[in-house]
Formats: C-alpha cells, structure tokens, sequence
C-alpha cells in the first residue's frame, strides 16, 4: 500500500516547479492611462538618437524594449523631435539593471530654464539623487538616498517637475521631493548631451520601457 501511495504523489511532486524568481520579468506594461503619451514605440528609435558619448555601447530595440549596451563610460539616447516641455509635466519609465553594477537609469530633463538629472542605482549599485543641486551631485547632496537594485528586475520610475518642484517615486514610493526656490539645479558635464530629454547608464548594461509623458494641468496640486 506504501508503494502505491509514493507512485502516486512523485509525479505530482515532479511537477511542481519553483515560482520563477520576482527579478525574471515583471508583467508586460499595461495599456497606457488617459493624458498619457508614449515616447517610445517599442519597436523602433523613432523620436530617439542615440546619445554620442563617445566609447557607449550598442543600442538596440528588442522584445519592446530599449536596451543600452555595457559602455566605456556612458551610453544612451537622446529625445530629438518635438520641443519637450520645460515644466509643469511628468515622466513614467520602466527600467531595469541586465548587467553591470552602476546606475541603469541615468534620466537627464528640463527644469524651467535649467536641466537636471535623476539618478537611480549609481555609486557601486545603490545610490539615488538629483544630479546637481547647488553644485553638489546625486551622491552628495540632501536627494541622496540608498536603496538595493536586484538586476534583471523591472523598476517603474516616475518623475514630476513643476514650477516649484521635482518629485520622483519608485515603485510607487516617494524618494525624492527637492524644492526649487533659491536652489541652483544643474547637470554633470558628462550628459550635456542628453539634453534637453535623454535616458543613460554608467558602465552597465540596462534596459527601458514603457516610457511616456503627460503634461499637468492647472487644476492639479502642485
């Protein structure tokens, strides 16, 4: 009878397989919400260059997503169409580490008449920020925060600038809130060219999705 029990249940057991590890793959992007705009078709560079760093790596679009080679420092891409707004907007993406062990999210945008950029797992793999304020970079600074990346898992990162403020959340939970009155706001001179919108990664190689833009309207709080 004891035979026949195990001849039963080592089947059953042979085809439970662990859940595949959370970092794999998170779900594909959902169909995007009202107010929103792609900038990324998945499928194609259009609207992007790719960002002449000088020893960046490959970039290419594979699977719907967009992927930034392991450079020599950087690589990215560069917004080339329309004019991009100077404020009052906001940017979702997701972006995930492939490879390496520095930032896979290097955002660089428009601040009214500045530009500024968000770092996300930079300084050996941790380290998040704005990139300048007062001349201080993400790593020195009161938007230095540390947090742990696992590679090959998806982040959505989202960004808000307007006229008083720059805001970031990731994964839904607020990292950075840096007020802009009396502040001099700035970029490293490494990513002069991601302006005046861009996507870069230092050393490593990362790759986006799902990336868009919605513009605030007048009645939202600010």
């Amino acid at each position: 009878m004891l035979a026949l029990v195990l001849t039963v249940f080592l089947p059953l057991n042979r085809c439970v397989e662990p859940s595949a590890p959370r970092n794999d793959r998170s779900p594909e992007p959902a169909a995007i919400p009202p107010g929103w705009t792609r900038l990324f078709d998945g499928v194609s560079l259009k609207n992007w260059v790719e960002t002449d760093f000088g020893g960046q790596g490959r970039v290419e679009v594979r699977d719907g997503m967009l992927i930034l080679g392991r450079g020599d420092d950087l690589t990215g891409v560069t917004w080339a169409a329309d004019e991009f707004p100077k404020t009052n907007f906001e940017i979702s993406v997701q972006a995930t580490r492939l490879d390496g062990q520095d930032f896979f999210c290097g955002m660089t945008f428009p601040v009214i008449d500045a530009f500024c950029s968000l770092i996300v797992g930079g300084w050996a793999g941790s380290t998040v920020g704005l990139s300048s304020i007062d001349g201080l970079d993400a790593s020195e600074n009161e938007t230095t925060r540390s947090m742990d990346f696992e590679n090959g898992r998806w982040y959505t990162i989202e960004l808000r600038v307007t006229d008083d403020a720059i805001e970031a959340r990731i994964d839904r939970e607020p990292v950075i809130r840096q007020a802009l009155e009396g502040r001099h706001i700035s970029i490293r001179p490494e990513v002069r060219l991601s302006r005046p919108f861009g996507f870069a990664s230092w050393r490593t190689k990362a790759a986006l999705r799902d990336i868009r833009i919605r513009r605030l309207n007048d009645a939202e709080p600010r």
